[in-house]
This record gives structure tokens, C-alpha cells and sequence, in this order.
């Protein structure tokens, strides 16, 4: 029988996560308690109790509630609860976990479903989930799920969205496995709007080459959960054609880049082939979002809610150089590939980001900056979008991988 950890702050949410509990048993789902809280008593009977979850942290939870410091008690009680469920999860005991609470529980269980693997089903019940939640999801697949009213007692909507939850959660971990099919090589593969011509076609001639490729969307959290699975070893080859998340790093976007962006690849050892895809832009959400300061810059507007800004000639040396010292870092075979005729789709000639100098800066500073002996650059006089520019980086990459040599 499939077994869901309900991790939270028992001391002020316990009714809540009791009535959850059984919610959660009325569809033959075994639930295992495990109490977050630090001061009141618990208000329904853990089966992992505080004091281990705080011991889990290397600290006492007696001495976390005489500090009566809550943002660094709540942060400590995380870490502990991260510790916890890793060691549920290695036991045998978890199948998925579930959480309720405000901005401080969904803080706190969110960080210990981070520390499950990808497809463990998480979900969380939050006050705070028709908001920004990068937050509470960060890289990984937690699912969050809009409370509606505060979780303050049982009520006719609350009892509703409760009951909702628990019959996602009890679905997720009682669904049969998808049937297995033939392992392949992983490969990793960004993408972005602009770039998915380029993509596609690589993505279909490393499938003929007998890859199975996996396409993360450039939103800043898609980068970072490219270099998640990058870290955790099961990646053949990474195609890194869209590095677009390093401008919003360095300008203040909305998709900023995760500090190790294209640097994970090259740490493993795991051959790359990276290209400049969408280095022509800064993305905003809608047109009046754009900070003032950047109001007189050159932008276009892609769809009703994302609002895209050129880079200068300024800006894309340094991301030159950016990237250039990402590279050099690498510890395994790495190829970077340049498209002379432009870097996205609106960057060809004719289109509103066509900027040769802006394109020129970056291909400069790329070719002072890059350490020959560690990475080798191909220029090709195409667009990034250009059928042969795709599959010279999906052959390029498939050679890296199979241990063949420039």
C-alpha cells in the first residue's frame, strides 16, 4: 500500500492536516504524520515528532523556541525536514508527500519536497499559490495548488479544496508506472521561441542518431532544472542552443539564469555543444512592466504578457565574456557554435532585433575570450534557425559523446 508523508507545522495546522489525513486514507492510501512545528503542542499525533526533525539539522527544538528567532527556527526545521523525508523516501516509506500552510509553511515544506527526486508526486496547498511561486517550486516538479480562504479551521470551502487535494495526491501515488520503454541516452536540449526551428530539427537528427532528448523551456527555471539533471548524472550530451537566461541575469529580466547555468555540463565531464540562441534578448512581462529606464531601448512586444528588449553591443561583450569563462571551466569535450547571421529569429536581417554591431560585440569577445586549447568554436555563415546550423551541432555532439575527435 502507497504511503503519503503529510509534513507540516502540527502546533498551529494539526485540526487541518488531521481532517487531510483522513481524507487522504479514505482512498486506501496509508499517511505518515511528520510535525514541523516549534512551540505549541502538536495538535494531531505525529508519527515522525519534532524533536527528530530538528535533530535531523544538528539542533534542538527546545532551544530554537527559547531563541525566538521564527524566520532561522523555520529555515533550521526545513533543513531538518529535508533530511527526514530523503531518509522516508530511501526507507521506503514515502510514495509522496502533501503540505497546507501560509507563506512560512510553504517555505518550509516546499524546500524538503526540493529534496525528493523529479517524478516523487508532490503537492502543496498554499495561501500563496496564485502568486510568484519560483520560490517554493524552484527546479524541480512541485505541484502547488490555490487554498482560496486562509487554513484557519475546517469550512465548507476549505473542507472542499482539502478533499480535492487528497484525492490528487491519492491518485498520483496509487497510478500505475508509465510502461517501460527502450533506454536511450539522454541528451538535454534549450530551447526558447526563437529557437525552436534550430531545436526541433536537432532534437529530431539526434532521435535518428538513437538519443532520446529532453527540451527544457528557457523561463529561468527551465535552465535551472537543465542543470538539475545535468548534476545528477543521467545525461549523455548536453545541446545547449539557447544560453538566453545569462541576458536576463546580467540585465534584470524576468528568466534570470540560475548562478551555475552552463557550468554543470562541463563540472560532470559531460560533452557539450553550446551555441549563443536568443543572446539578442531581455525578456519583461507586459509592455508597461518594462522598467522606465529601459523605456527609449528597442523592444517588441512577443505576446500580451512578455515584452522582449535587444541587447546592446555593451551588453552582449560581456555576456561574451560571461559565457567564455563558463566554458573554460569545462572538464569535458565542449564545442561552441556561432551563427554569423543571427542569434534568434526577430535577430536575421529584416527583423526588428537585426544588430550587427550588438552580434559583432558578442562574437568578439567570444573569440578573444575562449581558451582554444579548452573549447572549440565553429562560425558558421548561417542563422541559428538555418537547417544546417542545427544539424552540424547534432552531429557535433553526437561525435563529442561517441569519443570522436575535431
Amino acid at each position: 500500500m502507497p504511503t503519503v508523508v503529510l509534513l507540516g507545522t502540527l502546533d498551529t495546522k494539526g485540526r487541518e492536516y488531521a481532517f487531510l489525513a483522513d481524507r487522504v486514507r479514505e482512498h486506501g492510501v496509508e499517511v505518515l504524520l511528520v510535525d514541523a512545528g516549534i512551540l505549541g503542542e502538536p495538535l494531531a499525533e505525529p508519527h515522525v515528532r519534532r524533536e527528530e526533525v530538528a535533530a535531523a539539522a544538528g539542533a534542538d527544538v527546545a532551544a530554537l523556541a527559547e531563541a525566538g528567532d521564527r524566520g532561522g527556527a523555520v529555515a533550521t526545521m526545513a533543513r531538518g525536514a529535508a533530511e527526514v523525508v530523503r531518509r522516508l523516501r530511501a526507507e521506503g516509506r514515502l510514495d509522496g508527500i502533501l503540505g497546507l500552510g501560509g507563506s512560512g509553511g510553504s517555505s518550509l515544506v516546499t524546500e524538503a519536497m526540493r529534496a525528493l527526486p523529479v517524478g516523487v508526486p508532490k503537492l502543496m496547498v498554499s495561501t500563496v499559490a496564485s502568486g510568484d511561486t519560483r520560490p517554493y517550486v524552484g527546479s524541480t516538479d512541485v505541484t502547488m495548488t490555490y487554498s482560496v480562504v486562509d487554513i484557519a479551521g475546517i469550512n465548507e470551502l476549505s473542507a472542499r479544496i482539502l478533499t480535492n487535494a487528497a484525492g490528487m495526491i491519492a491518485g498520483a501515488v496509487t497510478a500505475p508506472p508509465p510502461p517501460p520503454g527502450e533506454r536511450k541516452p539522454l541528451v538535454v536540449a534549450s530551447m526558447f521561441g526563437v529557437t525552436t526551428p534550430c531545436v526541433t530539427a536537432a532534437r529530431e537528427r539526434l532521435e535518428e542518431l538513437g538519443y532520446e532528448v529532453l527540451v527544457f523551456h528557457q523561463t529561468g527555471a527551465g535552465g535551472g532544472s537543465m542543470e538539475e539533471l545535468l548534476k545528477a548524472g543521467y545525461v549523455a550530451g548536453s545541446l545547449d542552443v539557447t544560453t538566453t537566461e545569462l541576458c536576463d541575469e546580467l540585465v534584470g529580466g524576468v528568466f534570470p539564469a540560475v548562478p551555475e547555468r552552463v557550468e554543470s555540463a562541463g563540472a560532470a565531464g559531460v560533452p557539450q555543444v553550446v551555441s549563443v540562441g536568443a543572446l539578442d534578448m531581455v525578456n519583461f512581462g507586459p509592455l508597461e512592466s518594462v522598467p522606465e529606464r529601459f523605456r527609449e531601448r528597442t523592444l517588441y512586444v512577443h505576446n500580451p504578457t512578455v515584452t522582449l528588449m535587444r541587447t546592446t553591443p555593451a551588453e552582449c561583450a560581456e555576456l561574451g565574456r560571461v559565457l567564455a569563462r563558463k566554458l573554460n571551466a569545462a572538464t569535458g569535450p565542449t564545442a561552441l557554435f556561432l551563427p554569423l547571421r543571427g542569434v534568434s529569429a526577430i535577430a536575421t536581417a529584416g527583423q526588428p532585433f537585426h544588430d550587427p554591431e550588438a552580434d559583432e560585440a558578442l562574437f568578439a569577445a567570444l573569440r578573444r575570450d575562449v581558451d582554444p586549447a579548452r573549447v572549440e568554436v565553429h562560425e558558421l555563415d548561417t542563422d541559428v534557425n538555418d537547417p544546417a546550423f542545427a544539424l552540424a551541432l547534432a552531429n557535433r555532439l553526437h561525435e563529442l559523446i561517441d569519443g570522436g575527435s575535431r
